[in-house]
């Protein structure tokens, strides 16, 4: 049971501008949400990174989001790469879009993340 009530504006752009040559292709699906969130979000920007792990108790860590993860890891979940601030380049993670809350991000790149947390909350899936 989808945990938020429908939303017609997000509803409209899911369905004319993210998911809309897509039909009930899986993979079609995901590659329009990862084209929707790479074209949409304007990288890089702070946020905090909820890491959870599988023995330990969830932390959050500030990090930078630096772009998409490439698009065949997210043919099931939609996937960031983020480095923890003055990190190296050998210090990039991936991490799961819904385990980030930007803290310095412009309105397109919020309006995005919500299409994503809704369509989460929604309970579709690809």
């Amino acid at each position: 049971m989808p945990s938020i009530e429908p939303d017609e504006n997000r509803e409209h752009r899911i369905k004319t501008e993210i998911i809309v040559d897509a039909d009930d292709d899986k993979e079609e699906r995901a590659m329009g949400w990862y084209y929707y969130l790479d074209d949409t979000l304007n990288f890089p920007f702070m946020a905090k990174w909820t890491k959870k792990g599988r023995k330990s108790a969830a932390e959050e860590k500030d990090v930078e989001v630096l772009g998409m993860a490439p698009d065949d890891e997210c043919l099931k979940d939609m996937f960031v790469e983020v480095v923890y601030p003055n990190g190296k380049d050998e210090d990039v993670f991936s991490a799961k879009l819904s385990d980030i809350k930007a803290i310095d991000a412009d309105d397109e790149t919020q309006e995005a993340l919500a299409d994503w947390e809704y369509w989460l909350a929604r309970g579709y899936k690809f």
